[in-house]
């Protein structure tokens, strides 16, 4: 390709050409998918603009032939024009078709028309394009014979164009230094291994190419009438944004243009005073939005200035832009279980969301008062709080969105209760005197707490003691490391009248980590059991 010579919008078909390359060698997931999707429609619209333009260069020679009084030498001109949309409108027909063979052969589009049924579905462009079984019968090898059947006629009208469009993998410039690629032909490099979304874009981009190379060999033809002059009558300058409602922190868009473009006509645009990208005749305008004061309803207004700079008969006109635009306060809403207050000392998780910066949001935390730990899902942050208070920051994409305040409240104390052979016991009643010996002191969670934090609100007794008491003494005594103590040699010696004390010496609760913490149970701890 002539380089130095090709227009802002050949440009752009190159540098997707290398995105859609680059995309190719990635492991395909949904979000790729959906770049392929947008790479496609955007070369579907450029063909169509280049395929219009192209037709509006043969009428501009047809009118110069005319004008010029039908001689012979200028005819002869329109002919060759003539000659090369028809070839050209025939391998672009033919690519289009292919284009809806695979998405016919693939399922169609989507219920929403918003994309394809299928958009992946390697197999079936495989079978299509390569053949059943990489028999290679596959329509991708007519496409390779008409597309450098194509080079050879246009070769005659454009000294740029190269021997060969469907490159196999040791003539392609990228895939040539690939050892995993350089041995495929054309329609295994292209169309192997490939989604439908991705084999349309390849197609498109095909079709581009083909686009390209008419509109050079055009222009060569033109200037031998003089039928590269474009004039225009008016020319305005338009600002279209995305959005005029924008969340601070998010990026801002725009497109900046004159309303009536042309390859001929490359305008110079600024942004704040400072020169920008123009790209197809519209200039690229982002930045990060950003307010200070906002009203009521959580909008400020904002606006930016920029020039379109074009030249006119040979003096410059500069053309004023002015746009609104209104930065939207983000909100952020947390959703949690507990999220009026946090637990001290516990594993707290939090899900927070900006639902103003939608698909862009891209958190990151801090806190003062204790921890942030960052989850595994967009939004999902364990806070792990060290003070009665926490202040959570909240970030999105390095800028900052705004902070949440909670109150910290101290984990519940458990309740303790005795097990005698399987049942709670009742201490006014008591228990027969022969009847105690397997004993199990539980430490109950208060139920609040372990419906907010089930993983913090495991509680072990793992040390008590027991007596075996008549009158004012001691029989015998039983130290346990465990919730169960055996009391069976108690129930030997005991009598009517006879008591069981219960002192619980230690309690340990296992928090999200599954370390043990001391635990301080409701009470003194200590159980006395009558035995009747």
């Amino acid at each position: 390709m002539a380089g130095g010579k090709e227009t802002p919008r050949q440009k752009m078909i190159g540098m997707m050409y290398l995105v859609l390359t680059a995309l190719l060698a990635l492991q395909v997931n949904s979000a790729i998918l959906l770049k392929f999707q947008f790479i496609d429609e955007s070369l579907k619209d450029v063909n169509n603009k280049t395929q219009a333009d192209n037709s509006g260069v043969v009428t501009n020679i047809k009118s110069k032939v005319s004008e010029g009084g039908n001689r012979d030498k200028d005819k002869n001109v329109l002919a060759s024009a003539n000659a090369v949309r028809k070839e050209t409108g025939e391998l672009v027909e033919y690519i289009r078709g292919l284009r809806e063979t695979l998405i016919q052969k693939t399922g169609g589009e989507n219920e929403e028309k918003t994309g394809y049924a299928n958009p992946s579905a390697e197999d079936l462009v495989a079978i299509t394009m390569i053949g059943p079984a990489s028999a290679k019968n596959g329509a991708a090898y007519e496409l390779e014979q008409r597309l450098n059947n194509y080079a050879k006629f246009m070769k005659q009208y454009n000294p740029n164009m190269p021997d060969i469009l469907a490159r196999d993998g040791k003539t392609d410039p990228m895939a040539s230094k690939d050892r995993a690629q350089r041995n495929k032909d054309f329609a295994q490099l292209n169309f192997e291994a490939t989604p439908l979304v991705a084999a349309l874009a390849t197609l498109s981009q095909k079709e581009a190419e083909v686009l390209k190379y008419e509109a050079d060999a055009l222009q060569n033809l033109a200037q031998k009438v003089g039928a590269d002059i474009i004039k225009f009558e008016k020319i305005f300058a338009m600002a279209r944004a995305e959005s005029k409602t924008v969340a601070a922190g998010t990026k801002y868009k725009a497109d900046m243009f004159i309303a009536a473009s042309s390859d001929a006509i490359t305008p110079k645009m600024t942004f704040q005073g400072k020169p920008i990208n123009v790209v197809d005749g519209k200039g690229q305008i982002e930045f990060t939005a950003a307010a200070n004061n906002y009203d009521a309803d959580g909008n400020s207004k904002q606006t930016w200035k920029g020039q379109v700079i074009i030249d006119k008969n040979g003096e410059q006109e500069v053309l004023d832009v002015t746009e609104e635009y209104i930065v939207a306060k983000p909100v952020i809403q947390v959703q949690s279980a507990a999220v009026q207050a946090l637990y001290l000392g516990c594993a707290n998780e939090l899900n927070v969301q900006v639902p103003a910066l939608g698909a862009v949001y891209d958190p990151s935390f801090s806190a003062s008062g204790g921890s942030a730990i960052k989850g595994a899902k967009k939004g999902q942050v364990t806070i792990i709080p060290t003070t009665t208070e926490v202040k959570l920051n909240v970030s999105s994409g390095g800028n900052a969105i705004g902070s949440e305040t909670f109150k910290v409240r101290p984990v519940p104390r458990p309740s303790l209760q005795t097990v005698v052979n399987g049942r709670p016991v009742d201490q006014k009643r008591g228990l027969p005197a022969q009847g105690i010996r397997s004993v199990e002191i539980q430490a109950i969670a208060d139920e609040g707490f372990k419906q907010f934090l089930p993983n913090e609100a495991r509680y072990r007794v793992t040390k008590w003691r027991a007596f075996l008491v008549r009158g004012s003494n001691p029989v015998d005594q039983a130290e346990f490391s465990s919730p169960t103590g055996d009391l069976t040699r108690f129930a030997a010696k005991a009598g009517k009248g006879d008591r069981v004390t219960i002192e619980v010496l230690e309690v340990k609760r296992l928090n999200y980590q599954g370390s043990p913490v001391d635990a301080k149970p409701t009470g003194d701890g200590i159980f006395t059991i009558p035995l009747n």
